[in-house]
């Protein structure tokens, strides 16, 4: 049996199937600069002729040589097989996973996290259907996206979600700025126990419009009828927990908005914002499911009343029916970001992150609500544990003036970089240095995943380096 096949006509990038260099009597404006790009040369001539300029690099005339062509240090290309071979050797500079017992936390938290999380959120179909410009087609990635909001919602108590946003410093940065629209008031006050990352990042989106922000102590607050709202995190950036009922009255009597930045793990036991009147919660979603991986990609948590929906940043899944009465899934309340309003829009947040946030919905449907009660009883019972055991060495003093959920700070008699210096030495990473708040003082984290030899390790070894002092 013979097969017929056809001849094949193959197109490589830089070949074009339509010959454009035109003779001189034919109409020279179809001639393309490049084959990737669908600007002819007459209309490149006419886009510079309007704005003023002659050529592309009078754009540019302002910038010094040195800074536009810098010559730039890159070594001479390898071979596949000697560039992996490369890689490899990177990759073994870094520590096995478990050698070294972990207590850093600061907003970054180390759990366990089941394989069926990685072995679903990144097959094919998922990843080619990141972020979902043409919804019709991309039915399971919204339908992901819907239970993700709708776990959120039940997580956080709040009426609505969004399909997730870059990270909590940038949720909470457009939490601000959707406040300060409800309210067309242009003042916030940030409880100086919000995380310094997050506070930076907060100046930082403020500056340009102008929102004044007032650092406040809880003892201090000082509400007026020009605040738009207040920023509460929950537990606070050195993991206690704060009296949300009363800052919740506080604002809420000038008409102000309460912001509360929460923890997701510390929902599976705790009461959630809403119960204490919260309008906008905010949340790293990084420790449901996604690995720190030196510092992201990670997903913001954006959550708020139904009366604020029209106000909300990012993108928003509804469930609907179709003409044939089948259930589907749409991008709704599409009025912002990058389309059509522009300068009307309430954020020019551009992507939902839909990796991530797959990965957090997977975790939550595969621990369920008890799973999560149960991780955040294992945080909470070995961070006391572990408190306790500290408390009793000689020179450390762990505060408790405030409940605390997995993290807590230990006084210690030597400043912490000497300390985690010689833990580093007993292969501990031990905690972050929040010396600025209270002298000596080490930010001690303490998840499921360190077991009770860790622990023990812990203090063994800072119960020796005072020995030795």
């Amino acid at each position: 049996m013979v097969f017929y096949h056809p001849p094949i006509t193959l197109s490589l990038p830089n070949q074009r199937l339509i010959n454009f260099n035109m003779s001189a009597d034919q109409n020279t404006d179809l001639e393309f600069s490049s084959p990737y790009t669908p600007n002819t040369k007459n209309d490149r001539l006419s886009m510079l002729k309007a704005i003023g300029v002659n050529t592309v690099d009078d754009l540019f005339e302002d910038i010094p040589d040195s800074y536009l062509n810098p010559k730039l240090n890159i070594p001479d290309a390898i071979s596949e097989m000697e560039l992996v071979k490369e890689m490899e050797n990177l990759a073994n500079l870094n520590a096995v996973p478990g050698e070294y017992a972990s207590f850093i936390g600061s907003g970054v938290y180390r759990h366990f996290i089941p394989s069926i999380v990685n072995r679903l959120a990144l097959r094919s179909e998922f990843m080619t259907c990141y972020t979902p410009y043409q919804p019709e087609v991309s039915q399971g990635t919204l339908q992901a996206h819907f239970e993700f909001q709708s776990m959120i919602c039940q997580l956080t108590g709040m009426d609505v979600a969004n399909a997730g946003m870059y990270d909590a410093s940038t949720a909470l940065s457009e939490a601000v700025l959707m406040a300060c629209r409800v309210t067309k008031r242009s003042s916030v006050n940030v409880m100086s126990s919000l995380s310094p990352k997050y506070q930076e990042v907060l100046k930082t989106f403020l500056d340009a419009p102008g929102i004044k922000i007032k650092s406040v102590k809880e003892e201090d607050i000082n509400t007026d009828e020009n605040d738009a709202c207040l920023i509460v995190q929950q537990p606070n950036y050195l993991g206690y927990f704060e009296n949300l009922s009363k800052l919740s009255e506080q604002i809420h009597n000038v008409g102000g908005l309460l912001i509360v930045v929460t923890d997701p793990i510390s929902l599976g036991m705790y009461k959630p914002p809403a119960d204490y009147g919260a309008d906008i919660v905010v949340a790293e979603g990084q420790s449901l499911g996604i690995s720190p991986s030196f510092g992201g990609p990670y997903v913001g948590l954006f959550a708020c009343k139904q009366q604020y929906i029209r106000q909300m940043p990012g993108r928003i899944v509804g469930r609907t029916k179709d003409t044939n009465g089948q259930t589907g899934y749409v991008l709704t309340l599409q009025t912002r970001e990058q389309h059509i309003r522009r300068d009307r829009a309430t954020s020019n947040i551009c992507t939902s992150v839909g990796l991530i946030a797959l990965m957090a919905t997977i975790y939550m449907i595969s621990q369920g609500k008890q799973g999560l009660k149960h991780i955040a009883n294992l945080c909470y019972q070995k961070a006391h544990y572990t408190a306790s055991k500290l408390n009793e060495i000689d020179g450390y003093t762990v505060f408790t003036n405030k409940p605390f959920f997995r993290e807590f700070v230990v006084s210690c008699p030597l400043p912490p970089n000497e300390i985690n210096k010689r833990l580093l030495e007993n292969k501990i990473i031990g905690g972050i240095d929040v010396s600025n708040y209270i002298k000596h003082g080490m930010l001690i984290c303490v998840t499921e995943t360190n077991s009770r030899d860790e622990i023990d390790l812990l203090i063994k070894s800072l119960s020796k380096i005072k020995t030795e002092k």
